[in-house]
């Protein structure tokens, strides 16, 4: 664990690079940077101790919600289908119907 509260102001990158990574392991953010070896150095002064690995939480998996398996509104599965099927029926009809009422003879 490092303390680099004090190197904050001195930082090349800004502030906001050490803010990102403040309260949690950034071993990766800082080798993906690709450090100098006198920067590697310069975190001695900053070292305050190795964490205790036990009081580290595990992390839980992520388990998505689960869907409800019943129609919410309650309307029948059968019942949807049917008017799937008749709705269009019945306005297929009606333009048949019209044109042929409609009809100049």
């Amino acid at each position: 664990v490092y303390d680099v509260t004090p190197f904050i102001d001195d930082h090349p990158g800004g502030d906001e690079v050490l803010l990102a990574a403040a309260g949690r392991d950034a071993t990766n953010d800082f080798e993906d940077v690709g450090h100098s070896d006198s920067a590697r150095e310069l975190m001695n002064k900053f070292y305050i101790g190795e964490i205790d690995a036990s009081t580290i939480p595990a992390k839980r998996p992520y388990i998505p919600p689960q869907q409800p398996s019943y129609n919410p509104d309650k309307t029948s599965d059968f019942v949807v289908k049917i008017l799937q099927f008749l709705v269009p029926l019945l306005i297929l009809g009606l333009a048949f119907a019209v044109r042929h009422y409609t009809k100049v003879e």
